[in-house]
């Protein structure tokens, strides 16, 4: 696998014959729907093994490697008939090494609502040791509120992905409540009904595990939100069943702020089985422009987060999306949010040439919109997460969660089939 950066000049032709791929498998592995609306600064998955590189007129192993992105080391060793790299000849063919080995195995989680278009939800699931149904709302008196999930439990089953349920604290009209989460878990007979109907819910649905997703808790609840969490453990694991939460991005114990305070690392890595930390939002819909994951912030929750629970129990958070915010932000607006091939699509679209940001080893760029409004959209592409999925390597992580699953992004999972293996539990 290469991840080439489009270049002033470039296009799909040219990249077909230099690396040896059909035109139109290029056009496929990175929904270009236009071959003809590249985008400097663009990032492309090109699937092969190795090239056969004819060396031209004027070309050192120097420039050789640095027209494919790799190191002159790499070069000479799959070379090793080159014994002078001072002097390599015009016509003399060379092997470009473009396929490392894997990092490993890893377990992989991805939120879908229930209305996910099939077609999406058929392609990713190979993809998937977990599909996380998204979700039933619990409600004050420890009833639920249901969804339509049985399609997407049948299917993915179809396809040995095991699918979790998803209970949260959410209301209808939208939003976390911090007022039916303290209202379950400062009350045992509804803790107890919830369970009740978590479990009958989860048997007749064929779910293979729980995922509990409470956010924005009364810091006064945090010691009953651990207690409601062994007690669900405990019923579940009895049962056979897996339980996984879902762990707002800390990065030390006693962060402040009503969406951390309740969520207490330790305790959660002590009785759950897995633990989703959602590493993403920091840029947010109605927050100023920033991306959306910056590695370097990620990395902070990352190195808090190993120092209590176990490594093998974290699935890093990855989101699968992106934001174009109008300038300059006013509190109280919201950015508009973008599918991955769909910001590039519109970086063609106002002829702006994307950048990345090596700190945050993210994309983006900016455009004026007819109106004459300044814009800046933040977004993943394969650079991106090739960065995320080799942090979560280097700290021996048991893999990542994505929110969500409900976009098809090819480059994801070309990138992420390149370095690992996905567990199946089913």
């Amino acid at each position: 696998m290469v991840i080439y950066r489009i270049r002033p000049g470039d296009s799909i032709y040219q990249l077909s014959r230099l690396y040896g791929i059909p035109e139109q498998k290029i056009l496929d592995d990175n929904q270009i729907r236009d071959p003809k609306q590249l985008v400097v600064g663009q990032a492309l998955v090109l699937m092969t093994d190795s090239v056969e590189h004819t060396v031209g007129s004027g070309q050192s192993l120097y420039s050789i490697a640095a027209l494919y992105g790799i190191s002159i080391d790499q070069l000479l060793a799959a070379n090793p008939q080159v014994t002078d790299p001072a002097r390599i000849q015009t016509g003399q063919v060379l092997t470009i090494p473009v396929t490392s080995k894997k990092l490993g195995s890893m377990i992989v989680n991805g939120y879908v609502y229930p209305s996910v278009n099939q077609n999406t939800l058929e392609r990713t699931l190979p993809y998937l040791t977990f599909v996380s149904i998204f979700s039933y709302m619990a409600k004050a008196d420890g009833s639920l509120i249901p969804i339509e999930d049985q399609p997407v439990i049948t299917t993915a089953r179809a396809q040995n992905t095991a699918p979790l349920m998803v209970v949260t604290n959410m209301q209808p009209e939208g939003g976390f409540s911090s007022e039916v989460a303290d209202a379950i878990l400062t009350n045992q007979q509804v803790q107890d009904t919830l369970l009740d109907n978590i479990v009958r819910t989860m048997q007749e649905k064929n779910y293979y595990g729980l995922n509990l997703d409470f956010e924005y808790i009364y810091p006064a609840d945090r010691e009953s939100y651990n207690r409601f969490l062994q007690n669900a453990v405990e019923k579940m694991h009895s049962l056979g069943y897996i339980v996984v939460t879902s762990l707002a991005p800390k990065n030390s114990a006693e962060q402040p702020g009503l969406l951390y305070e309740a969520h207490d690392y330790p305790a959660h890595g002590e009785h759950a089985d897995y633990i989703i930390l959602m590493t993403y939002e920091w840029g947010y819909t109605y927050g100023p422009a920033r991306p959306v994951a910056p590695l370097n912030l990620v990395e902070k929750v990352i190195q808090y987060a190993v120092s209590v629970i176990p490594p093998e129990k974290i699935l890093m958070g990855m989101p699968n999306y992106g934001y174009d915010w109008t300038l300059p932000f006013v509190r109280g607006t919201s950015a508009r949010s973008l599918t991955n091939p769909g910001a590039v699509e519109l970086a063609a679209k106002v002829g702006a040439n994307i950048l990345f940001d090596e700190e945050a080893q993210s994309p983006h760029f900016n455009y004026f919109s007819a109106e004459g409004k300044k814009h800046t959209v933040w977004f993943e592409d394969a650079r991106s997460i090739r960065a995320k999925l080799e942090l979560a390597h280097r700290y021996g992580l048991s893999g990542v969660s994505y929110w969500t699953a409900n976009s098809y992004f090819s480059q994801n999972w070309l990138v992420l089939s390149s370095l690992f293996d996905v567990t199946k539990v089913l």
